[in-house]
């Protein structure tokens, strides 16, 4: 069962990588030559074009925010603990100072915290 599983997820990402090495390759030949006067790509500088681009800009972190999304709640939860900590006083002392460094064109006496 879980190598029938495995079977299917390595040819899912074969097809995956090989309709992107297509639409690069038909992108680039439709295009680059036209513009640049540059030179017409095979299927496989396709492939390699692709893993290049990979390489070099990355493998990236995880869809839609990966690991940058984990480090977000893990700020927010501990900011809500001292958050939760703070006195009243110490409360409105912070809301001042943030209100006073995001928005310093603004008029302080018509701030309003919230």
């Amino acid at each position: 069962m879980k190598f029938s599983w495995v079977l299917k997820f390595v040819f899912f990402a074969v097809a995956i990588a090989l309709a992107f090495s297509l639409a690069v390759m038909f992108l680039w030949n439709w295009l680059v030559p036209e513009i640049f006067n540059g030179p017409r790509i095979s299927f496989i500088q396709a492939i390699g074009l692709l893993a290049l681009a990979k390489v070099l800009v990355g493998f990236g972190s995880g869809g839609w925010g990966g690991r940058r999304r984990f480090r977000r709640q893990v700020w927010k939860k501990k900011f809500q603990r001292k958050w939760e900590q703070m006195t009243p006083e110490e409360k409105e002392k912070f809301k001042h100072s943030f209100m006073g460094r995001c928005y310093k064109d603004r008029n302080r006496d018509k701030m309003e915290t919230a």
